[in-house]
């Protein structure tokens, strides 16, 4: 398999002379009709009538999928299960208590009591479906809404420590050195349009844990790297050329600097980050025409902003990448990736998570609803996930007037929407207190599996060859949770 993405570099790296020439005679009528805007529409039209070349073009799936694109939301810190969709009213009547030493858990004081802590929210059930939820998501337990939601409980991670769960979550593995899970999907797809990169990422307060190990190509090929968007002033720097450069000057310069590439690749053709490096300088080149326009968002209407709440504080950041992320899936990115952190409330969890939630709960309504008013979401699989959960004590820290969580690598929710799951439906639970997953048990693997399959790639079959093996996203195999595939 690796042999063939070899051979694709070199075709986009333009080693064949036919297709070489069939380029450079397209730039040259271009570049004599000269420099107006209708003649960057002209050319962008003509690109799009030339089928797509290199190793990001458009692939057929490997099986019938569901879903076309993904919109990944990764709440770092890891929210509380109890606390958000999954209640224990068994731990509300054991609040304060003293609670049983867990030796699987993270102990940060040893000679610390451990007490339960019970859920400072209570709970509804919303829509025709009855999906439970926090009375604190008001927006996304409106009944258009939650009946779009797939609840799974029946998952579990894989360590405790955040830079390793997190990789574990965004990779498959935790020793972040291995591609994205949004890279094995371009990889496997590419991607929809050839002016946009296949995988972007975003963050809405900093950098994860882990930094950008969490979307790496890691040993896939370069192309297939998350390309990140800044949260604030222009999403990508120097999107715009300097004001003493033409759009003409630019193409002239990048065609001087491909030759020159095109030699050295021919001489060392084992390097195949050249040809990475040459197909980025021309994707980021075709992404000055489009990216623009796509991340403008004042081209949308004042009742959209509204609804992703970009006019309130709180929702701003996260609103704004909600609906970058709807308009980035809509242009045919393959995988949208968002960090939304502060989760991690081992301390003063109402006032913690009271806030969190508030940022995200109006911003991901509005991107359920606004996806399926565009008939978008059948094919856009939504997932919202925290590297783990988290602990029904105290985990031995704080005190009494300033409870919290520990982390838990046995229990956590998932949140998904669209895509070929099951609308309006729980899957799995765990036990009484929020423990540990008891029913529709699955390591976070099988999930990755899942996902791949909803998006019609077998886990199985997405293999790359390196260090001496076929390598895949689960690491040593996993197999399809069934239940949440409708």
């Amino acid at each position: 398999m690796s042999t063939d993405f070899v051979k694709r570099d070199s075709r986009s790296a333009g080693v064949s002379g036919r297709q070489e020439a069939v380029r450079l005679g397209r730039r040259e009528l271009l570049f004599g009709l000269g420099a107006s805007a209708g003649t960057l529409a002209f050319t962008g039209l003509l690109a799009g009538e030339a089928p797509a070349a290199g190793p990001l073009a458009p692939k057929e799936s490997m099986l019938p999928a569901k879903a076309k694109a993904c919109i990944f939301i990764v709440l770092e810190g890891g929210p509380g299960h109890m606390d958000t969709f999954d209640p224990k009213p068994k731990l509300t009547e054991l609040h304060l208590t003293e609670s049983a030493r867990d030796p699987n858990q993270v102990l940060v004081e040893l000679t610390a009591k451990t007490f339960y802590v019970g859920s400072p929210f209570t709970f509804r059930k919303t829509g025709n479906s009855g999906i439970e939820m926090c009375d604190r998501f008001v927006h996304l337990g409106e009944r258009d809404v939650a009946d779009e939601l797939c609840i799974y409980r029946g998952c579990q991670a894989q360590s405790v420590n955040h830079p390793d769960a997190l990789y574990h979550l965004n990779t498959g593995s935790t020793l972040g050195a291995d591609p994205g899970v949004g890279a094995w999907v371009a990889y496997g797809l590419g991607s929809l349009n050839q002016n946009l990169p296949g995988y972007v990422v975003m963050t809405e307060l900093a950098f994860p844990q882990g930094g950008a190990g969490n979307w790496s190509n890691g040993f896939l090929p370069a192309h297939y790297q998350g390309t990140l968007l800044r949260p604030a002033g222009s999403p990508l720097l120097d999107l715009q050329p300097p004001a003493w450069k033409t759009r003409q000057q630019q193409r002239r310069s990048l065609d001087v600097l491909a030759k020159m590439n095109r030699a050295h690749a021919e001489r060392h053709p084992s390097h195949d980050e050249l040809a990475a490096r040459m197909e980025s300088y021309e994707l980021a080149f075709r992404m000055q025409a489009e990216v623009p326009d796509i991340v403008d968002l004042t081209r949308e209407s004042d009742a959209t902003k509204e609804a992703y709440g970009l006019d309130s504080e709180p929702t701003r950041a996260f609103g704004r990448q909600c609906l970058l992320a709807r308009r980035l899936v809509e242009q045919g990115v393959r995988f949208v990736q968002i960090f939304s952190g502060g989760w991690d409330s081992h301390d003063f969890l109402e006032r913690n998570h009271s806030s969190r939630i508030q940022s995200i709960d109006k911003p991901l309504a509005a991107l359920v609803r606004d996806l399926r008013q565009r008939g978008m979401l059948d094919e856009t699989l939504v997932v919202c996930s925290g590297e783990f959960g988290r602990t029904p004590d105290n985990n031995r820290r704080g005190g009494v007037d300033a409870n919290g969580r520990g982390h838990n690598a046995d229990a956590m929710v998932v949140v998904m929407a669209g895509g070929g799951t099951p609308a309006g439906t729980v899957v799995g639970a765990t036990d009484e207190v929020g423990n540990r997953a008891v029913e529709v048990v699955h390591p976070l693997k099988d999930l990755h599996v899942t996902w791949l399959r909803l998006m019609g790639l077998d886990d199985n079959r997405l293999t790359y060859f390196h260090g001496g093996r076929f390598k895949q996203l689960s690491q040593v195999g996993g197999q399809v949770i069934p239940e949440l595939i409708a």
